[in-house]
């Protein structure tokens, strides 16, 4: 791999890393709507095998759909820096060396 593929997988972790640092809260999960005939909106969790739910209602739905994609946001920013520290590990590059 040569010094202008290397240095610009580096700046594209050092962007990605400057956009984590920008993502507000998280909560993973979704909103939900239970009930019959009247759906009420709640958050949902599933945690060691166990669903747990807070019931949201109108006023907090909006946020918990923003900390939920702040999440998603989150795990699609690490997805991609884990293929690019994949690619320097391969070749034997430290991250942080210059």
């Amino acid at each position: 791999m040569n010094k202008q593929k290397i240095a610009k997988i580096k700046r594209k972790l050092k962007s990605l890393q400057k956009k984590m640092s920008e993502i507000g809260p998280v909560m993973r999960g979704s909103v939900v709507f239970i009930g019959n005939p009247k759906k009420y909106c709640h958050f949902s969790l599933n945690k060691d095998k166990k669903t747990h739910l807070i019931y949201l209602g109108n006023k907090r739905e909006a946020r918990a759909r923003e900390y939920s994609n702040n999440y998603k946001k989150l795990l699609d920013i690490i997805e991609e820096m884990t293929l690019l520290n994949m690619t320097l590990l391969k070749e034997n590059i430290d991250v942080d060396s210059h």
